[in-house]
């Protein structure tokens, strides 16, 4: 199976803390030895917003901004290389093509930020699509996807499985409220639907979850595409 998974910075280093680094390690290091192939884009977290926020303060403008994030979320994937066993390249993977040339090595390509714009969700989803992956994992702050953003709303009921359709609908509306979070961003869903790839997302919290994605028992939301 070739399972793309984007992993939030805000779960992967929600501080610097190496051990969880090492559980996701451990995680993807063994769908690897299972027989999958296996790409990850790793985002900036909080460390990320932190940068932004200092950036905007003395004046830096929007893309300035973004390539302050797209750094550290590249330093994120790197601490994710140092912590894996398996063949990886030596730095963080930084366009698709390349990606794919290091899972034609055999190895798993570990991603950052891309371009200005382009959000870790929205760089996953492209690998996805690039190299027709059976499986895509958002490993997000939330256990899946709600009806209405569940840290404002305390009603918010979580779906088993929804359409990419019925997932834009909620992302739009959900990223139209003001401090409110989506589970997936709206470009990245924007991607997903027209992929046609399946998706979960799931609690990025439990790397385990990672695993329970892949054979299917997860605890998180199944995004299945509609067939013709």
């Amino acid at each position: 199976m070739k399972v793309v998974i984007s992993v939030g910075g805000s779960v992967l280093v929600p501080t610097l803390d190496a051990e969880r680094v090492r559980q996701y390690a451990s995680v993807i290091d063994d769908l690897r030895a299972a027989g999958h192939e296996v790409g990850i884009v790793v985002g900036g977290g909080p460390t990320a917003r932190e940068y932004i926020s200092v950036g905007r303060e003395l004046g830096a403008d929007e893309i300035s901004l973004d390539q302050l994030g797209i750094a550290v979320t590249r330093l994120n994937a790197r601490l994710l290389l140092a912590a894996l066993a398996s063949p990886t390249p030596p730095t963080p993977i930084e366009d698709h093509e390349a990606a794919v040339e290091s899972l034609h090595r055999g190895e798993i390509p570990v991603m950052g930020g891309t371009t200005a714009g382009h959000t870790t969700d929205a760089v996953a989803t492209s690998l996805a699509e690039y190299i027709d992956a059976d499986l895509l994992i958002y490993a997000t702050s939330v256990p899946g996807v709600f009806d209405a953003d569940p840290k404002q709303d305390e009603t918010a009921t979580k779906f088993d499985s929804l359409s990419p359709d019925t997932l834009l609908d909620i992302v739009s509306s959900i990223e139209m409220a003001a401090g409110s979070n989506a589970p997936v961003d709206l470009l990245a869903t924007k991607l997903l639907q027209r992929s046609r790839l399946r998706a979960v997302v799931l609690d990025g919290n439990e790397p385990e979850q990672l695993r329970a994605a892949v054979d299917g028992s997860h605890d998180g939301t199944d995004i299945i595409p509609d067939h013709d």
